[in-house]
């Protein structure tokens, strides 16, 4: 089942690769599939779709507009996308959209300002 999932949103990917929002879904529940076998059934509904997980986003993203513009989250839109499809759960978006890993930090000089040639003061003049 879960081989049938994988094909299923593969195909729309390809046939919709000039469509970058669908390649993002599809990319998420492909790595979706990986972590939660078990929403293969959910994803093989053959009346869901990713472009219709889109306008279901395009609805979310309209309760939320002010001044004619609204803005998802990465997080905010897969949850979404879930919903649609109807699993349950917690958004798992991978190791390429999570949190970077903590690196240690990077330290960078901070060079010191040259004495300047010509140093005047005040006093010199009076």
């Amino acid at each position: 089942m879960q081989a049938e999932a994988l094909a299923k949103i593969k195909a729309e990917m390809d046939g919709n690769k000039n469509n970058p929002y669908i390649q993002v879904i599809g990319d998420f529940l492909l790595r979706h599939l990986e972590a939660d076998p078990g929403a293969a059934e959910k994803i093989l509904a053959a009346d869901k779709t990713i472009g219709k997980s889109l306008d279901a986003m395009k609805e979310e993203a309209r309760k939320k507009q002010h001044n004619g513009m609204a803005i998802l989250t990465d997080a905010e839109g897969f949850a979404i996308a879930l919903k649609y499809f109807g699993i349950e759960g917690e958004v798992n978006t991978g190791a390429a959209l999570s949190a970077p890993a903590s690196r240690p930090a990077v330290t960078v000089p901070v060079a010191k300002p040259a004495a300047p040639d010509f140093d005047v003061k005040l006093d010199d003049f009076l």
